[in-house]
């Protein structure tokens, strides 16, 4: 995409609503996040290093030249450079976002359990449907509503059998904070859905890598840590983040919000795969039933949005 063929801003205005097309596009990419990300914990286990700060920073690091990359090739340097110029205040409000759930997610693991973690992550979609609804009074379909509670219900249900560990109000708060940061970035990429979000996270793990920079006791890591920091911060952050932001923009912020609730379902299923761990009897009740409301919810949007086209296809 050359430089030229930068969509400019238009108009502020209401959202537009996507297109049956973009609409399975955008399921796709998000989609494609979630699987992304929900590689962390897996890799996770691989590292040596107890600094959780280092961490952060060498995850930040390579998540940065990651997007950097990824933004040279698509757009090349001069549709980089605009890209950076369009992206305005929405833009840094994502980036600052981003740049603490990111980082608040490695810090939290160290004060809470994994299972409070993502009972608060698997709030997101209804943290994004209510800002939405309140801020700007986007419509959020009674389906959706049903969609959500059942996917909290089911990550109820996977985390239940480890909630009655010592837990510290520290990560929770920090967790909570992850959701919030979460959801407002979703809310701002759907509502902006004119501008391409790509530098907003690379802005953001920047500032997250500054902010490791300044609180890392040592920068210095192995061999064996400095290649699973890679495929951290390339893969499981950088990919997952370039792939919500361009999925994210073309469809409602509690559908994108929704999507990414395979997450924490995917999860045990790699640190079962990679480490031999066999997810609990919860965990599979739990991520069944997370599955298979999100598949419900993706087919009724699906043949709502085939009928809406065939009215409109009508003399």
């Amino acid at each position: 995409m050359s430089a030229s063929a930068i969509p400019m801003p238009p108009v502020a205005g209401p959202t537009p609503a996507p297109s049956s097309t973009e609409g399975a596009v955008g399921c796709l990419l998000v989609a494609g996040s979630a699987i992304a990300w929900s590689t962390g914990g897996a890799l996770t286990r691989f590292l040596e290093t107890t600094d959780n700060w280092t961490v952060v920073f060498w995850r930040s690091v390579f998540a940065a030249l990651f997007l950097l990359c990824f933004m040279l090739i698509r757009d090349g340097p001069r549709g980089t450079l605009q890209l950076f110029r369009h992206m305005g205040l929405a833009g840094v409000g994502v980036a600052v976002f981003f740049a603490i759930a990111s980082s608040c997610f490695i810090l939290a693991l160290s004060y809470t359990t994994v299972a409070n973690v993502l009972l608060l992550q698997a709030g997101v979609p209804l943290l994004a449907a209510l800002i939405s609804w309140v801020l700007f009074r986007e419509k959020v379909s009674l389906a959706t509503w049903f969609a959500i509670v059942v996917v909290i219900a089911g990550v109820a249900i996977m985390v239940s059998d480890s909630l009655d560990g010592e837990v510290s109000p520290i990560g929770d708060l920090l967790a909570l904070l992850i959701a919030i940061s979460f959801a407002s970035a979703t809310v701002i990429t759907r509502r902006k859905a004119h501008l391409r979000m790509t530098p907003a996270v690379f802005l953001g793990v920047v500032i997250a890598a500054c902010a490791a920079s300044l609180m890392a006791g040592s920068f210095s890591v192995g061999t064996h840590d400095f290649a699973f920091l890679f495929a951290l911060g390339a893969i499981n952050l950088g990919l997952g983040l370039a792939l919500f932001v361009s999925g994210a923009r073309l469809i409602p912020s509690a559908l994108a919000a929704l999507i990414g609730t395979l997450e924490p379902v995917l999860g045990p299923v790699w640190v079962w795969l990679l480490h031999n761990e066999v997810p609990s009897e919860r965990t599979i009740i739990g991520g069944a039933i997370i599955l298979c409301a999100l598949l419900f919810h993706l087919g009724w949007e699906y043949v709502r949005q085939r009928k809406t086209t065939a009215l409109k296809q009508r003399p």
